[in-house]
């Protein structure tokens, strides 16, 4: 199956509502025509979005999603203050984008790739407790649903588990415990209040990538809508893999909700199936993983948040 990132656009003024932290930017952007190419091809991906941040003279930054997903559901109306909202792929064709994923040799995206609209600190941006929930509950339960199927039966001794990014809560099963548990996120206010962890870790991954356990540790990794906020993706998913045990299970759960002057510039310009793509492309390259593989557990497509997973064990040998 071929899947088509971006559809060729027309020469038109978008008018972009830019959601920054409390108060809205309008931006008036000006673009160049999109390539079409396949999703599947990750060097394919990264032209088209080279092509799009040379065009015009508009650094890539400001454009927030020109692929087909988001230009249908602007064209809608459905672009909100902090959020952007992308209309959800069926599962057959999220399913399908890693399954055949043509990988070029090197690691094709720039350092301009991992660039975001707002460079301050991350730590000022997330001082504040924010108690709240990231997407719906409809796509709460169906990650919930999916963690109850893939997790280890609760109190299975010996297991311990790492919740990345973590807040206030971690979407597992009610009641699940395990030996270990660890959170490690940005806001200690929050970390405190989630009931599932048994210990906790303040890092900025972004300054700091290196995790602070030891060689095979873990079980399972989990982070949830929180992977298109990763600057150093690389270096932390080859950290991921050395703390794994051998067949350990990353788990990358995510949306198309975002802080996004706090996302990544190869997030915020590209679409669901692409963000399925990145996220193969960094077990990929990573090394020491199985190929990864996709799962669209969105609950009601096109109606509430669509959810997606990317996954993949590390390897027995590794």
């Amino acid at each position: 199956m071929t899947l088509v990132v971006g559809l060729p656009l027309q020469r038109r003024t978008l008018t972009v509502l830019a959601g920054v932290h409390n108060s809205c930017l309008v931006k008036t952007i000006t673009s160049a025509s999109v390539t079409a190419c396949t999703v599947n091809s990750v060097s394919c991906l990264s032209r088209a979005l080279k092509k799009l941040s040379c065009s015009g003279g508009v650094h890539r930054r400001l454009v927030l999603g020109l692929g087909a997903t988001f230009w249908a559901q602007y064209m809608a109306g459905a672009v909100g203050g902090k959020s952007f909202v992308a209309s959800a792929k069926r599962s057959s064709s999220i399913e399908q984008v890693l399954k055949n994923a043509e990988w070029p040799e090197q690691f094709p995206f720039k350092e301009e790739d991992f660039q975001r609209f707002d460079e301050s600190s991350d730590s000022l941006f997330y001082e504040s407790p924010r108690f709240v929930t990231h997407i719906d509950d409809p796509a709460i339960a169906a990650l919930t649903k999916y963690y109850s199927q893939v997790f280890p039966p609760s109190s299975t001794p010996g297991v311990s588990m790492l919740d990345m990014c973590s807040s206030w809560v971690s979407h597992y099963p009610k009641g699940y415990k395990q030996e270990r548990i660890v959170g490690m996120g940005m806001n200690e206010e929050e970390l405190k209040r989630n009931p599932v962890l048994t210990e906790y870790v303040v890092q900025d991954l972004n300054v700091d990538p290196k995790l602070p356990f030891d060689d095979n540790s873990f079980d399972i990794i989990t982070n949830v809508v929180s992977v298109d906020y990763l600057t150093k993706p690389l270096d932390i998913f080859k950290e991921m893999c050395r703390i794994l045990k051998p067949g350990g299970l990353a788990i990358m759960s995510f949306s198309n909700r975002c802080f996004w002057t706090k996302a990544i510039s190869i997030w915020t310009s590209t679409g669901d199936a692409d963000h399925v793509l990145i996220v193969g492309s960094y077990f990929h390259y990573a090394g020491g993983f199985e190929p990864p593989e996709a799962v669209d557990i969105s609950p009601n497509p096109g109606l509430t948040d669509p959810m997606y997973i990317v996954y993949s064990r590390k390897l027995a040998t590794a």
